[in-house]
C-alpha cells in the first residue's frame, strides 16, 4: 500500500501553490455529492452500535450495505433498519473532494494502493470544510463585518488546505486550525448576538439533556456545543441563536422559529424533530422525516 512511516512535520501555513496554479483556489462545493464519491462515508469512518448503528463497524471496512457501485443498499430505508446515524451525518462535500481533487478520480477499489491514505486524509477534509461551511455563513452576516477581513484570510487559508496533496493533509494539525477559526467565529456570532433583543443567555457547553424550555425566547442565545437531546424547543424563538456544535439529536422542534439561526447545518436539523410548522433559514432544506 502507498504509505509513509513517518509523515513529516505538521506545516504551519498551506503548502505554497505552484507557478501554474491559482493563487487562491476556489472554495470547493460544501454540499454532499455522493456520486462523485467514493462512499468515503460508508468505509473511512467506524461506528458502535447503539440507537443510531444497528452493527459495529471498524474505521476502513466497508458497511455491509454498501454495493459495488458505491451506492447505499438500505439508502431509502436507513431510518428503518436502525441507522439513523447515517441520514443525519454531512460530510460537506469532502468525499467528492478527496476522491476527485486529492486522489484525481482513483477509486480504492480499483487502486488499492490508495485505499489507507484516502482513508486517512477523508476525515481531515470534513473538517476543513465543515470550517469552510461556517465561515462562509459568517462572510454573510452584515453585523460580523468587523471580523470579515480577517475571515476572508480564513477562508483563503483553509480553502488551499483543501487543494493539498494527501501527504500534506495527513501532516496538517487541523485542531490547530480549527481552534484558530473558531475564535473568528466566536467573535462572529457574539457580534450579531448583541444586537439580538436583551441580549441572550449563555449556554455554551451547557448539558441540556431533556430541558423544557417550550416557547423559551432563545434570541440570541449562546448554545455553541450544547446537549439539547431530547431537549422541548417546540415553539421556541431560537432568531440569532448561535447553535455550532449544538447536539439536537431528537430535540423537539415543531413550531419553533429558526430562522436566522448562527450556524445551523442540515445535519442538526436532520437530527432533531420538527413539523411543517418549523421555521428554518431558506438555505436549508426541511427534513423528509418531519411531519
Amino acid at each position: 500500500m502507498d504509505d509513509v512511516s513517518t509523515p513529516p512535520p505538521a506545516p504551519s501555513t498551506p503548502p505554497a501553490p505552484s507557478a501554474a496554479a491559482p493563487a487562491a483556489p476556489a472554495v470547493p462545493e460544501l454540499r454532499a455529492d455522493c456520486s462523485s464519491c467514493f462512499a468515503l462515508c460508508c468505509v473511512a469512518l467506524p461506528f458502535a452500535r447503539s440507537s443510531d448503528f444497528a452493527v459495529d463497524k471498524a474505521a476502513g471496512t466497508p458497511c455491509s450495505h454498501l454495493r459495488q457501485d458505491s451506492r447505499c443498499g438500505i439508502h431509502t430505508r436507513l431510518r428503518d433498519k436502525g441507522f439513523q446515524g447515517c441520514t443525519v451525518f454531512d460530510c460537506f462535500g469532502a468525499g467528492q473532494q478527496v476522491s476527485q481533487v486529492t486522489f484525481g478520480g482513483r477509486d480504492w477499489r480499483a487502486h488499492p494502493d490508495t485505499a489507507r491514505r484516502m482513508f486517512d486524509v477523508f476525515p481531515v477534509m470534513r473538517q476543513l470544510h465543515e470550517l469552510l461551511f461556517y465561515v462562509t455563513e459568517a462572510l454573510t452576516l452584515p453585523d460580523a463585518a468587523p471580523v470579515h477581513t480577517e475571515l476572508r484570510e480564513a477562508l483563503t487559508r483553509t480553502t488551499r488546505w483543501t487543494h493539498a496533496d494527501a501527504p500534506a493533509l495527513e501532516a496538517l494539525d487541523v485542531g490547530a486550525l480549527r481552534q484558530e477559526v473558531s475564535t473568528l467565529l466566536l467573535r462572529a456570532g457574539e457580534l450579531v448576538r448583541a444586537k439580538a433583543p436583551g441580549r441572550g443567555k449563555n449556554h455554551r457547553g451547557a448539558d441540556l439533556m431533556g430541558a423544557r424550555l417550550r416557547g423559551a425566547d432563545l434570541r440570541g442565545a449562546n448554545l455553541r456545543g450544547a446537549c439539547l437531546i431530547a431537549a422541548d424547543l417546540s415553539r421556541a424563538d431560537l432568531r440569532t441563536a448561535d447553535l455550532i456544535g449544538a447536539d439536537l439529536r431528537d430535540t423537539d422542534l415543531r413550531d419553533a422559529d429558526l430562522r436566522g439561526a448562527l450556524f445551523l447545518t442540515q445535519a442538526q436539523l436532520n437530527a432533531a424533530r420538527g413539523n411543517p410548522a418549523t421555521r428554518i433559514p431558506p438555505t436549508l432544506t426541511r427534513p423528509a422525516h418531519w411531519h
